[in-house]
């Protein structure tokens, strides 16, 4: 912070203890580390002129899933993918999908089972491919969403693919899929599900800010919104403040 700003600052706090009134909660170190601050404590101004506040780290949000689980499918579809296209300036996705499958070794290979059957197996190759493939979320998560919105998860991936995607070709999804690059990806997957701390009981399994909490869970799960904009400790989305100022439910009134 510029010295001229600094005074100004402390010149403020300064006039508000002498007239009794505390100008805001925060200790004037902390006046300047992000927009939200500053402007509560009413020094925006000497702020930005001092110098630029410095982003807030983006949410995480790591989601173990499995490809056919109902639950899973409903968390994503509804609360993930509506969450970071408002919010994706503010957070970031982790998607693992692999949830209660079992992996075992056999002519040295990785062999997996899954808890609803082959097709689900398939499923989650798929997606682990596609990320790998595609590499950006920008790119890969649209399409995953795709399918998992499907009726048919399985027989959709390769149509999203061509919608979202147009000049990759399934062909080269279907090579990581039943080659060996597949595999190493599921295993992958398996080892970080397996790290868990604590270990998943069920799927979808969530962390927030990689740590996972029952509270934190169940209010992914009723609204992952509201949940990201009360963590971001930058300066708010438009989004949020909107969510934020909104007191009555809205209602198209009759002439």
């Amino acid at each position: 912070m510029r010295v001229e700003a600094a005074v100004s600052c402390l010149l403020f706090w300064a006039v508000g203890q002498v007239s009794g009134e505390t100008p805001c909660p925060f200790p004037p170190t902390r006046w300047c580390s992000n927009q939200q601050i500053a402007r509560e404590c009413q020094v925006l101004h000497q702020c930005l002129e001092s110098k630029p506040l410095e982003p807030a780290e983006p949410v995480q949000i790591s989601l173990y899933y499995e490809s056919l689980c109902g639950a899973c499918r409903g968390f994503l579809v509804l609360q993930l993918f509506p969450t970071w296209v408002m919010l994706n300036n503010v957070m970031n996705v982790t998607l693992v999908p692999y949830g209660n499958a079992m992996e075992k070794k056999e002519s040295g290979k990785w062999v997996f089972s899954c808890q609803h059957g082959p097709d689900e197996c398939e499923g989650n190759m798929i997606e682990a491919c596609l990320m790998h493939t595609l590499q950006d979320l920008y790119r890969y998560f649209p399409v995953i969403f795709c399918m998992e919105s499907a009726t048919d998860v399985i027989p959709a991936a390769q149509q999203c693919l061509k919608v979202y995607e147009p000049n990759v070709t399934w062909s080269e999804i279907e090579k990581c899929v039943h080659g060996d690059l597949g595999s190493q990806l599921m295993h992958r997957n398996a080892e970080l599900t397996a790290a868990l701390d604590p270990p998943h009981q069920y799927v979808p399994w969530i962390l927030v800010n990689g740590k996972y909490t029952d509270k934190l869970e169940s209010q992914a799960q009723h609204s992952l919104f509201n949940l990201v904009c009360s963590m971001y400790k930058g300066d708010k989305p438009q989004a949020c403040l909107l969510s934020e100022g909104r007191r009555s439910i809205p209602r198209c009134m009759a002439v």
